[in-house]
């Protein structure tokens, strides 16, 4: 069977690198971010919270980026919050949001009004504009339980696009294959997935002196320091570090060039997985 680099046009032993921009839509200070890192950064592509306060807005500056829709069932932050946009009780907490953890969410929601929602997340984001090229989801919550990862696995196939799929570890703590089950079904997953708590740049340069053949995700969470940040997030400043090491920091575009590694997007995959429908 020819590798994933192979079928994407490129050596058996080419090195690809998805860098990715995690949370657009969750705060404007992410949106600004997020954009300046995939027009004139070193991102490739980003994933948009269709129900946060924010997505209207980073719809409205949308102009044709490699973006997909992290699919949103957690609203983990404590002052700030985001909802359901569809008639789903039972993925409201107590407080008027999502659940703040997925133990929760997965604890209380009703399968139905999972898939109801996540499917009006994607078709909002198709209604406003966005190029779909991937399914994303928040905090892992639609992965680490086969009930959930159905859910997700059918609307990947339904709207024919990948699916950023965490491996190693992740699949072992969630015990069932995930990625197996994902392939069987034709979806398009990076090789390699790379867990970057927030504060990346560690996480990203230690992957990319070890990177392999294949294609590797890495991601970030990239915000400008603003007012609105730091009084919604107690995680502010390393998200401000992180926009600072994806813009403004040379460092991060020599390592990918001197390791040998050619970045993409997730809509490189996307086209490969309908190609071969």
């Amino acid at each position: 069977m020819p590798t994933l680099t192979e079928r994407l046009g490129f050596a058996p032993d080419a090195k690809l690198l998805i860098v990715h921009c995690d949370d657009l839509g969750s705060t404007r200070a992410a949106n600004v971010a997020t954009y300046e890192a995939i027009r004139a950064g070193s991102a490739t592509t980003g994933s948009i919270m269709v129900p946060a306060p924010w997505a209207r807005d980073a719809a409205a500056g949308y102009r044709g980026e490699d973006m997909g829709v992290h699919l949103t069932l957690v609203s983990e932050w404590e002052t700030y919050r985001w909802a359901p946009i569809t008639h789903a009780p039972s993925l409201f907490d107590g407080d008027g949001g999502f659940p703040r953890t997925a133990d929760d969410l997965w604890e209380h929601a009703d399968l139905d009004e999972v898939r109801r929602e996540c499917r009006a997340q994607i078709e909002r984001a198709i209604m406003w504009g966005f190029d779909v090229s991937h399914l994303d989801s928040h905090l892992w919550s639609l992965l680490l339980r086969p009930e959930f990862f159905d859910v997700w696995l059918d609307l990947a196939v339904e709207f024919a696009l990948p699916m950023r799929l965490a491996d190693g570890a992740a699949e072992r703590n969630a015990g069932f294959p995930f990625r197996k089950l994902a392939a069987e079904e034709g979806i398009v997953s990076a090789d390699h997935y790379v867990l970057c708590n927030l504060g990346a740049r560690r996480s990203i340069e230690r992957a990319l002196f070890d990177l392999q053949p294949g294609v590797t995700d890495v991601y970030l969470s990239p915000a400008v320091d603003t007012d609105e940040l730091r009084s919604s997030c107690t995680d502010w400043a390393i998200r401000v570090e992180d926009y600072e090491y994806v813009c403004h920091d040379a460092s991060l575009p020599d390592l990918i060039e001197r390791v040998g590694a050619t970045t993409i997007g997730y809509r490189e995959l996307r086209d490969l997985q309908r190609a071969g429908e």
